[in-house]
């Protein structure tokens, strides 16, 4: 079962920064991530959303490339394969995208934009689904990140929650409070 993890910070290009050390962890087999967006709100709260997966580009590929076979194929029993090849790439491009347009993967994007719009303007957030992970090596190199990370929302145990809270300063900061 995936964990979601919703982290705040205070600029716009911090969560940027902690996704290519997520992406980098991913590259030592250390993280899987499942999806990752990173939701920028600008100084007229306008909310930006980045997808790590582009499901209307994978459709579009997709559809090229099948929409030609097929195309080519029909072609052929018409004695004219490069037209059905052309028409069939073209609508089978026009249908992946428009499919993927209308997909979503991994982290619901009413929930992405529900929780956006409590984030304040010149602020970003990290939205992260992840697979599995090797937790302590993956906290130890996220501590580079401490105290420019808050915890918005997250599915992982209460000790899980604590390690992280740890690993970002965050519970010096709620024991000070108190």
């Amino acid at each position: 079962m995936s964990d979601l993890i919703v982290l705040g910070f205070d600029h716009v290009d911090d969560a940027a920064k902690v996704l290519t050390e997520c992406r980098v962890l991913q590259k030592e087999y250390l993280l899987d991530l499942e999806d990752a967006v990173v939701v920028t709100r600008d100084a007229q709260g306008k909310v930006h959303l980045h997808q790590s997966v582009n499901l209307e580009k994978a459709g579009a590929s997709w559809g090229l490339l099948s929409g030609g076979f097929w195309g080519a194929l029909v072609g052929l029993l018409c004695l004219n394969p490069l037209a059905g090849f052309l028409i069939g790439s073209a609508v089978g491009a026009g249908a992946g995208a428009l499919s993927g347009k209308f997909s979503d993967y991994g982290i619901d994007d009413g929930f992405i934009k529900q929780l956006s719009d409590t984030i304040p303007p010149n602020t970003s957030a990290l939205f992260i689904l992840v697979r599995k992970s090797q937790p302590e090596k993956v906290l130890a190199d996220l501590s580079q990140f401490k105290g420019h990370a808050r915890i918005l929302q997250t599915s992982l145990s209460p000790e899980a929650e604590e390690k992280l809270k740890a690993a970002l300063g965050q519970v010096a900061a709620a024991q000070a409070k108190a």
